[in-house]
């Protein structure tokens, strides 16, 4: 069942964290689980309770987690005696830490850079796999708002193992498609035509969906194109397209690849160009496209970044990733556009191209929120454990989940964000399980909003595999991402998680639900991590 929320903020004054807490990141979901606590089989509990209402405490008037900074806890917060081991990410979060705070993000790259080296007959590099990514790469059926900002959905479903559950919290912008006029777009690629880039699948798909998007954009947007290899130039300065489409057809067609890879050049002079053809009031983005194997010149993101850290932060000028390529920098490209501001896909068909430049455009280059963070309140009389699934890059400390200096994700219109969360429920509770909230700035006015929406116990589905078609995917999504990341290291795989094999049988089973072209392909792609898998 769906429970969606109202805006519980508007203009309310921001509140101040309590002084002397210990920072504590999220990212860390830190301690370990109780012994045996994952080797539960069964089914879990339920209760008839029914749902919550929008912003009202259903818990029978307990005290539960408010979004930071109004714990209501007096417990010690986050304070353990064990640190955690190996990947973090992959530990549950034990009491008393009953919140979970990340910043938004809509990247799509590591699922599509698996499928690629899933088709190419290898595994993808654990390290490149990225659960989040891989459930944000498909469609979701949650409400959307009228105007900028975001619904919030929360739902979920129990797992055939004891006490645990998946817990989905969906986060939607308007819908691109009736958005209205959209501002002017100012877009500078920065295009890579070092020698690795005359590959079939890099260049060439390049030009071609560059090409098909120059038809589709407005007279009033502006193109400029720089390129780089061994140095960048800017072979096209700002140019409104009006009567100057041949220009930029001219520009394109003359792309060819030539030597090594100064990525950090060509992202310096990108926002040089983006900066010097700023146009108010429109939407001034860098898009960058490379297989970001940076050889020569700075190759650090960090050092890379600070060189155009004002264009960033004084000028609003986000950065847009398109990786292509066999071989990817997948780490280099995924570290820019988080500091960048912006996000990252990954093309290797023609196909693909013309939906993220054609197909997509609107968002990926409109903006309907900027700094956007979400925080999840478990009630501690419900929840034993929980674990998020992915965003291990993107964790916030709970305290600055209302401070707007601190970074968050920037989002456009028809994006939806779904964060899973693994959740073990104390056996035989009801009542109140959670409230998600998330917040955002007026990409405009810079104004802060946020929308909220709850769930109870009783409205979870008594089983995973016989909810909502589009729960069963995201499911898939991210078991299958979890079992990439795991490999032979069975040791604390997500409760429900089935072999790969029955994880591919279940794809195809869904998928046929589904009807949706997106999920054969993902089914296809689990059959073939079973098979390589063996």
């Amino acid at each position: 069942m769906t429970l969606t929320g109202n805006d519980e903020h508007t203009g309310r004054p921001r509140r101040r964290p309590r002084t002397g807490r210990r920072r504590r990141p999220v990212a860390i979901l830190i301690g370990l689980t109780l012994a045996g606590g994952l080797l539960l089989t069964g089914c879990g509990a339920s209760d008839s309770n029914g749902s919550s209402t929008n912003g009202s405490n259903k818990s029978g008037g307990r005290g539960f987690p408010q979004p930071a900074p109004n714990r209501t806890s007096g417990t010690s917060q986050g304070e353990q005696k064990n640190t955690p081991t190996g990947d973090a990410s992959r530990e549950f979060a034990p009491s008393p830490d009953y919140l979970s705070t990340f910043a938004l993000d809509v990247d799509t790259a590591s699922y599509g850079y698996a499928r690629r080296a899933l088709a190419d007959g290898r595994l993808p590099e654990a390290s490149t796999v990225r659960p989040e990514e891989f459930v944000n790469s498909f469609r979701q059926d949650y409400r959307r708002p009228d105007g900028n900002g975001f619904s919030v959905t929360v739902d979920g479903a129990r797992t055939r193992e004891k006490d645990w559950s998946l817990v989905r919290v969906g986060l939607a912008t308007r819908d691109a498609a009736s958005s209205g006029e959209r501002p002017p777009a100012a877009l500078t690629f920065v295009i890579d035509i070092s020698g690795s880039m005359g590959e079939p699948g890099r260049l060439d798909l390049a030009k071609d969906a560059l090409g098909v998007m120059t038809d589709r954009l407005r007279d009033d947007d502006s193109i400029a194109v720089v390129t780089f290899s061994d140095e960048a130039r800017t072979v096209l300065p700002m140019t409104r397209l009006g009567h100057h489409r041949d220009r930029i057809y001219d520009a394109i067609r003359g792309l060819e690849p030539t030597e090594s890879t100064n990525l950090g050049a060509g992202v310096r002079t990108g926002y040089a160009t983006a900066v010097k053809g700023l146009r108010e009031g429109a939407t001034n983005r860098v898009v960058l496209i490379s297989d970001a194997l940076a050889n020569t010149g700075e190759t650090d993101a960090d050092a890379i970044l600070e060189n155009i850290s004002t264009a960033r932060r004084e000028h609003g000028i986000t950065l847009f990733g398109v990786g292509v390529g066999s071989e990817y920098g997948d780490a280099l490209m995924e570290r820019l556009a988080d500091k960048g501001d912006g996000h990252t896909t990954y093309v290797s068909t023609i196909e693909d191209a013309r939906k993220v430049f054609c197909e997509q455009l609107p968002q990926n280059i409109d903006l309907t929120a900027r700094d956007a963070k979400a925080q999840v309140a478990f009630d501690p009389e419900t929840v034993k454990q929980f674990r998020l699934i992915g965003y291990d890059d993107r964790q916030v400390a709970d305290e600055d989940f209302r401070n707007d200096r601190v970074d968050g994700g920037e989002v456009g219109p028809g994006h939806t964000v779904t964060a899973l969360y693994a959740v073990r429920t104390r056996p035989g509770a009801s009542g109140h399980l959670a409230t998600a909230s998330v917040r955002w700035l007026d990409p405009d006015t810079r104004a802060p909003h946020e929308e909220s929406g709850q769930l109870e116990t009783g409205s979870l589905d008594e089983d995973l595999w016989t909810s909502s078609t589009r729960l069963q995917v995201d499911a898939v999504a991210a078991y299958f991402a979890d079992d990439l990341r795991t490999g032979d290291d069975k040791a604390n795989p997500l409760p429900g998680a089935l072999p790969l094999g029955e994880l591919a049988d279940r794809a195809h089973r869904v998928a046929s639900a589904a009807e949706d072209k997106a999920v054969d392909d993902l089914a296809n792609a689990v059959e073939r991590a079973s098979g390589l898998m063996g």
